[in-house]
């Protein structure tokens, strides 16, 4: 029997050389098994009186699991043998198919090693299609060589981790691993299948919905690999502004809900001030905060089907107008949308999210770095002035005032003579508080407690996109980024156990419509 953790027993990728079942059949008796837990035993005894330390008890241990795993997993495949049907079957649409003269190779690769299967196939003759395999039907063996326990366990760490850590992690546990390429081709096929699964579920509530839906959405770049026919040194080329052709834009969206929080505008200005050495203890009359329950979070870069261009924001949106309409069905829940002053978003939420009550909020967070910009034009940077300029604008916007801020910072830049540069930049700080204005109705949020800041968005684009699909020196295709985002998004929705098991159950219906030919009463087992 091979353990796979020596390295003359793994071939030229690293993988585990294969066990051929038809050829083990005829020696592989219980008498094995036995004589493995046997030695099982004996080693134990041995590790006992020669007082080895337990991490090496443990180690010897799964080392030799292993090993019975391989052998026990061999001796399945013997005893289910070939799949010999006779030499007619006749499918149900009443076609009679043959029994093939050779049996076929196939090889399939679990989490104990390789094993290289010989099955009975039936056809109408040599050299056409295969009709009918019955030892795949018993089986439902999977699409391609790996196990689905296999694919399970390396694309639940591919959706953390580098493919070459994933690679480490799997050496470290079975003693061989898998290269990165077939890590990559299982990340897009299993991705690509996250699409048909979100459209058949139906939403799954983990805990029970608060008061206040919100939708929010943002972007984030995804590393792009450059073109094959682009020469690499012209991704070294330096260049301003946004790089096109080097990242492509992921539009992230986020769905929850949560109960409501009321505030005053002093007490979101302390919070914002407050030095975090200073503890100060204050017993406040409101409820505490609340956190985000049932959070769903999804991405989408633009992608092409068969030559249409499909439009990334588009899909999170519908897809967000969706949860939106199967969570608050009873409009019984008000319904906020929270993003930055990006007018296309804006724009896409007018068109997907069409509720009259939504209600639509700027996020304070696009807010507050653009008066530390105005603060800089008319005082010292970082000056006490400065701050105080800030503390008391903030207060301000959040008191709902943001046309007197307005004519405060127009008035002030005109006694000052304000010109050129300097009144550029205001104009252009000021066309944003005007156009976003209606989005800006802080006190009217703060005492409906409505969310004002869009941190969960902004700790979505990092965890979902940033955290694994960034990484230093990362490159994607974009069908390769768009597989892993959805693969990651279905894993931080909690949705991964339910995913395989879907996906397990239509793969079977699909490649094996004859299951029904295969009964267990009947099936010629190896004696």
């Amino acid at each position: 029997m091979r353990y796979f953790k020596s390295k003359n027993q793994l071939n030229t990728n690293g993988e585990p050389t294969m066990t051929n079942v038809q050829q083990s059949a005829t020696f592989v008796q219980m008498d094995g098994l036995k004589q493995y837990l046997e030695e099982l035993y004996g080693y134990i005894q041995g590790a006992t009186t020669s007082g080895l330390a337990v991490h090496e008890v443990e180690q010897g241990l799964w080392s030799r699991m292993l090993q019975i795993g391989h052998r026990t997993l061999e001796m399945f495949f013997a005893m289910t043998g070939v799949g010999d049907l006779g030499e007619t079957v006749t499918l149900p649409n009443g076609r009679v198919v043959r029994r093939l003269e050779k049996t076929h190779k196939r090889e399939y690769v679990s989490i104990f090693g390789t094993f290289q299967l010989e099955r009975t196939v039936y056809g109408t003759r040599v050299g056409q299609k295969i009709e009918f395999v019955p030892t795949d039907n018993r089986l439902q063996l999977p699409r391609g060589k790996f196990s689905y326990l296999l694919q399970d366990w390396n694309q639940s760490l591919a959706v953390e981790n580098s493919y070459a850590q994933v690679n480490e992690t799997l050496e470290k546990i079975l003693g061989w691993g898998l290269s990165t390429d077939s890590l990559e081709r299982t990340t897009r096929f299993m991705g690509a299948e996250v699409s048909s699964f979100w459209e058949s579920e139906t939403i799954g509530l983990s805990v029970e919905e608060e008061s206040i839906i919100v939708a929010s959405a943002d972007g984030k770049g995804v590393p792009i690999r450059v073109q094959a026919d682009t020469a690499p040194i012209l991704e070294h080329k330096p260049a301003r502004g946004p790089k096109p052709n080097r990242k492509k834009m992921a539009t992230v969206g986020t769905v929850y809900t949560i109960a409501p929080f009321k505030r005053h505008p002093e007490e979101v200005v302390d919070s914002l001030f407050k030095q975090p050495e200073i503890k100060v203890k204050k017993k406040r009359d409101s409820q505490s905060r609340s956190h985000p329950k049932n959070k769903k979070v999804r991405a989408a870069l633009n992608l092409e089907n068969e030559g249409d261009p499909i439009k990334g924001s588009s899909v999170i949106f519908e897809w967000m107008a969706t949860q939106l309409q199967e969570r608050n069905s009873q409009n019984t829940k008000k319904m906020v949308t929270i993003m930055d002053g990006q007018e296309s978003l804006w724009n896409q939420s007018k068109f997907y999210l069409k509720s009259p009550d939504q209600v639509e909020v700027l996020d304070l967070l696009h807010v507050t770095p653009r008066i530390w910009t105005a603060a800089h034009l008319f005082c010292e940077p970082d000056s006490p002035d400065a701050i105080s300029f800030v503390k008391d604008y903030v207060l301000m916007i959040l008191k709902g005032q943001t046309p007197l801020v307005i004519q405060s910072w127009q008035s002030r830049a005109k006694s000052r003579g304000f010109k050129g540069q300097k009144m550029k930049v205001l104009e252009q700080i000021i066309g944003y508080f005007q156009k976003n204005q209606e989005r800006m109705r802080y006190d009217i949020y703060l005492a409906e407690g409505y969310p004002i800041a869009s941190g969960v968005i902004e700790g979505a684009c990092r965890h979902l996109v940033k955290d694994r699909l960034e990484r230093t020196g990362m490159r994607w295709t974009i069908p390769g980024a768009q597989a892993m985002l959805n693969l990651r998004s279905t894993y931080i929705n909690g949705d991964w156990d339910k995913f395989n098991q879907w996906r397990i159950q239509k793969e079977a219906e699909r490649l094996y419509p004859h299951q029904n030919l295969v009964k267990i009463a009947e099936w010629p087992l190896l004696a």
